[in-house]
């Protein structure tokens, strides 16, 4: 799984040198911010099931086309697996808060997705909305910090433009 520190360690290594002083300040700058991002990743983990719930429901009150018979969501086993999707989403930014890096992300989501949702024709629009909603409904201080607030959009932010 890629972080920021292992990324800047495998370039290094692959150009056959020491890190640079702009790598070092790289792995500084991740490691002042680890505590904003563990604050972040406890705030996902402790209220997982509402976030999805509710990045789920905004998506399908959006898109209510999306029950119709045929459609993404036209049967409760559909319906189910676009929740699954979402949580799957919110588990892999969890995990690039706690590493410090969008590896997990790309490995295990951004990588081929939009190829995906064509392959099996569903619309990505949707989960756009879906994220969108999710960041768009943070509240600093209720949710987290500021800092962590800002560790954590960013996040949702990745995953919305690299489905864009």
């Amino acid at each position: 799984m890629k972080s920021v520190i292992t990324t800047i360690i495998s370039a290094a290594d692959a150009a056959g040198r020491f890190p640079s002083s702009s790598d070092l300040e790289s792995v500084q700058g991740n490691i002042q911010r680890a505590s904003a991002r563990l604050e972040a990743a406890k705030a996902l983990s402790d209220n997982y099931e509402a976030v999805v719930k509710e990045a789920g429901d905004a998506c399908f009150s959006k898109y209510t086309y999306l029950k119709s018979p045929g459609e993404a969501g036209g049967t409760e086993e559909k319906v189910t697996k676009c929740y699954r999707d979402i949580d799957h989403y919110m588990r892999l930014i969890n995990y690039s808060l706690v590493t410090g890096g969008r590896g997990p992300l790309d490995e295990w989501a951004i990588a081929g997705a939009r190829e995906v949702y064509a392959t099996l024709n569903l619309p990505i629009a949707p989960y756009i909305t879906a994220f969108t909603y999710t960041r768009d409904r943070l509240c600093v201080p209720r949710d987290m910090s500021a800092q962590a607030g800002v560790e954590y959009t960013a996040a949702l932010d990745y995953v919305i433009n690299s489905l864009c």
